[in-house]
């Protein structure tokens, strides 16, 4: 299994691959595999899956997601079929998989309890705004009792101020041991990428280019890099 490398420290970046096709998403694979820290295959965009096939590819810890329609993804089937591709890639090894954690709770606690060596990130995107601080705090500890490896809460700036109150949940869950992954969507947004791995995020995420960008507000993986090291 591909671990998580701590050779560069909190500057960790994964990039997401959501191609429609299994040639374009092998080839952004390969070219992800030099600069990521990990790698999220994004089984929604697929047209005709192929998860067997691309798994071989990844050289860094693989993330596989597939996104339900109302969080943003592209899945059309019912759940259980959704769900199937997540067993799958557990079936497969893969070092994560995303599910959502307004999934049916009979569904994902069953995911959860047969994910043998893969760690879960259970996630949650708010695309209208950001809950108040306490609303956030309340959502993380909910989460975090379904018993996933990984929270990912992510919400939608409106106001530079919606990004502290994100960011805060990172040194929140830290304390309470729990692992997290939590910046804001959005133009106003951004700033939260790049500071949420800083404030002990495990990681952030970035596309190798802006034109492939999976959600709103995200910068390439090479502008974060550069923006890392003008920081120090």
């Amino acid at each position: 299994m591909r671990r998580l490398s701590s050779g560069k420290g909190w500057r960790k970046i994964c990039v997401p691959i959501a191609e429609r096709t299994l040639e374009k998403a092998s080839r952004t694979i390969d070219e992800a595999n030099s600069l990521a820290d990990l790698i999220e295959l994004r089984m929604d965009y697929l047209r005709n899956g192929g998860l067997g096939e691309l798994i071989h590819r990844v050289e860094k810890p693989l993330i596989v997601t597939n996104r339900r329609k109302e969080e943003g993804g592209r899945h059309r089937g019912d759940e259980h079929g959704r769900l199937e591709v997540l067993k799958h890639a557990v079936d497969l090894g893969a070092e994560f998989i995303d599910i959502e954690s307004g999934t049916e709770r009979p569904l994902l606690t069953a995911l959860i309890a047969k994910k043998k060596g893969t760690r879960v990130i259970l996630s949650f995107h708010d695309f209208r705004g950001t809950p108040s601080q306490e609303e956030l705090r309340r959502l993380c500890c909910r989460m975090a009792g379904v018993g996933a490896d990984v929270l990912k809460i992510v919400t939608f700036a409106r106001s530079r101020e919606d990004n502290l109150l994100v960011l805060s949940l990172i040194p929140f869950a830290r304390k309470r041991g729990q692992k997290i992954v939590a910046f804001c969507m959005g133009e106003k947004g951004r700033m939260s990428r790049v500071f949420a791995p800083w404030l002990g995020a495990a990681w952030t995420y970035a596309p190798l280019r802006r034109d492939r960008s999976s959600a709103p507000g995200q910068m390439a993986a090479g502008e974060l890099r550069e923006i890392w090291e003008r920081l120090g």
